[in-house]
């Protein structure tokens, strides 16, 4: 996949070709309606749509559990490389919560409101990380300075729960707020682990050869959804554990996949050797939102799409010839806010939406 790149959980991300490092700084602008930002096809289940950000590239925002704010990393035209920021539903009150030193990626509320969850190379310097050698092809570069780290809603008291020379990051916590679940590359493979909110009780929960990553608790915080990419040639596995020696792997195409919170159970819920990424549990615990390049031959545009937990009722949400990428519902099962490249004013632009959800 040509075109620029965007670092997206700790690794490298093909975002339809059309994201690049930099940006104009977030600045306000008058919200459009939704003859400009909604589809006739995707108005099955969005309604009243509204633009968030406006300017650089923000992705990954998450909302807290009360429903009432979004966590998100941007980088901007303040920004050497994406920090993390809070702002309620309305775009309004922005507030850079990391502490602006390396890059920081993967933030998430605790579900008390009383802390903040994202990782950072902050450890090893205030400045950004060396990109990724493309004289090996498309590949991710998997940081090995990115830890996790815990803070106050407002970015103070940071402290940190990982020690690990490898790349940990791609962390989230259950609704309960009882673990947190992340990516690793500490055992020699990148794989899912999960820990208490203290950093203590690791467990590493998959172990097969390849990417396992991306990783979201259901509501009832029983089950598990992730994305995966296993080698299965000799070829893909030599090139994959060739790669991976310098910490970098090619992103060829991800399936996702649910396994019960203790690695059980595991099963793959898509076979269609796209890039299937971003998988979030819809409230119902029966269904999961994600963001998928299957419609597109040349695999460079993503729309979201809905699924059953069981591979089953394959539904299209957005149909934009742009990026569409990083789905959240809700917990009052109300809202959807994601990232998109619709109504960007420069190429490198993608923001936050958020919109009246219709099941």
């Amino acid at each position: 996949m040509n075109g620029k790149v965007w670092l997206v959980g700790g690794a490298l991300l093909a975002l339809a070709g059309v994201l690049a490092a930099g940006g104009p700084a977030l600045s306000p602008a008058p919200p459009l309606g939704d003859a400009a930002l909604l589809l006739p096809e995707e108005q099955k289940h969005l309604r009243n749509v509204r633009q968030l950000t406006f300017g650089g590239q923000n992705a990954e925002a998450y909302f807290s559990v009360d429903d009432k704010q979004l966590i998100f990393q941007a980088s901007t035209g303040e920004d050497r490389c994406d920090q993390i920021y809070t702002m309620d539903l309305e775009g309004n009150h922005k507030r850079k919560v990391s502490t602006g030193g390396g890059r920081t990626t993967c933030p998430y509320f605790f579900p008390n409101g009383k802390r903040i969850l994202y990782s950072s190379t902050r450890a090893t310097g205030p400045g950004c990380p060396v990109p990724p050698d493309f004289s090996h092809g498309y590949v991710w570069k998997l940081y090995p300075e990115y830890e996790v780290y815990i803070a106050r809603p407002d970015g103070s008291g940071v402290k940190r729960l990982t020690n690990n020379p490898g790349y940990d990051a791609e962390a989230t916590i259950s609704r309960d707020g009882k673990k947190i679940v992340f990516t690793s590359l500490r055992n020699g493979d990148l794989d899912i682990y999960t820990m208490d909110p203290n950093g203590k009780n690791l467990r590493r929960l998959t172990t097969e050869l390849g990417y396992d990553g991306g990783p979201f608790f259901s509501g009832d915080g029983k089950k598990i959804v992730y994305r995966a990419y296993h080698p299965q040639t000799p070829g893909e596995k030599a090139d994959y554990e060739e790669l991976l020696k310098t910490a970098l792997m090619r992103p060829t195409r991800f399936e996702l996949f649910v396994m019960d919170a203790d690695g059980g159970n595991k099963r793959q819920i898509t076979h269609n050797g796209a890039a299937n990424f971003a998988p979030f549990f819809h409230p119902d615990g029966k269904r999961i939102i994600f963001a998928s390049n299957m419609a597109d031959p040349g695999g460079r545009n993503f729309d979201l799409y809905l699924i059953h937990t069981d591979g089953t009722g394959l539904e299209r949400v957005t149909w934009h010839p742009q990026f569409d990428a990083f789905p959240m519902l809700s917990s009052d099962r109300r809202k959807l806010v994601w990232a998109s490249n619709r109504n960007a004013k420069a190429r490198s632009e993608t923001n936050i939406f958020i919109a009246d959800w219709r099941d």
